[in-house]
């Protein structure tokens, strides 16, 4: 009797195990970034997020280049991504220089004309998420999103 007690353990050990996901080893906060670029606009009038489509893996560490070319400010806006990923930080670069660091969660970051933001993050939790936009509202009482500012995001 004893012995099939220890058997059947064994087997749940074995189900625990297997189905545990792998995590990754070492300080994540220490990798070397992998850096993704997104343009916010253009500089010649157009509202859309270049590239519109982003993939990112759970467990890496990158830095999200915010970019904004264009002559108006524009929001990078996913509560999707806000809640999947660990935020290290929020940079916020000038001509090569970090002016300053945002550290905390992050539910969006707005870029003015001309300026660069760095957002620091590992995606803990996978998903696709369509609900990247750009909330900015126009004189014409549009939204940036309904004119097509919007995007989706995959986290593998």
């Amino acid at each position: 009797m004893q012995k099939n007690f220890f058997a059947g353990l064994t087997i749940v050990f074995l189900g625990v195990a297997i189905a545990t996901p792998a995590l990754p080893a070492g300080n994540l906060a220490k990798q070397e970034p992998i850096g993704v670029r997104v343009d916010l606009g253009s500089n010649d009038g157009d509202l859309k997020f270049v590239p519109d489509s982003l993939t990112f893996e759970t467990g890496r560490l990158y830095k999200l280049i915010l970019s904004n070319p264009s002559n108006a400010k524009h929001y990078f806006t996913s509560p999707g991504l806000a809640a999947k990923v660990f935020t290290r930080k929020v940079q916020i670069v000038e001509g090569g220089h970090t002016l300053a660091e945002i550290k905390g969660a992050i539910r969006e970051v707005e870029v003015y004309p001309g300026a660069t933001a760095e957002w620091w993050f590992v995606p803990v939790s996978t998903g696709k998420l369509h609900d990247l936009h750009c909330h900015i509202t126009d004189e014409d009482g549009s939204t940036h999103a309904e004119k097509g500012m919007i995007g989706t995001i995959l986290i593998e």
